[in-house]
């Protein structure tokens, strides 16, 4: 795994960043087009969902895995 790599987000009209690894963030990219969303409406839907016990960047890595663990 390589370092967390800060990307940029607007969610409901506000600029925010995640940190998040390379490999997360393509599996992020991927599955925001597989489910033909923006990134943005992504991390969007993941952030209203999240609550407040985790922060956006887990969130992500967490829809991520479970995502592809439906899968398997």
């Amino acid at each position: 795994m390589s370092r967390p790599q800060k990307h940029s987000l607007t969610l409901s009209g506000h600029r925010t960043s995640v940190s998040l690894e390379p490999e997360f963030w393509r599996a992020f990219l991927d599955i925001a087009k597989r489910e033909g969303k923006t990134i943005n409406g992504l991390a969007g839907e993941i952030d209203d969902a999240r609550g407040t016990e985790s922060g956006l960047a887990t969130a992500i890595r967490l829809y991520v895995l479970n995502f592809y663990q439906s899968r398997v």
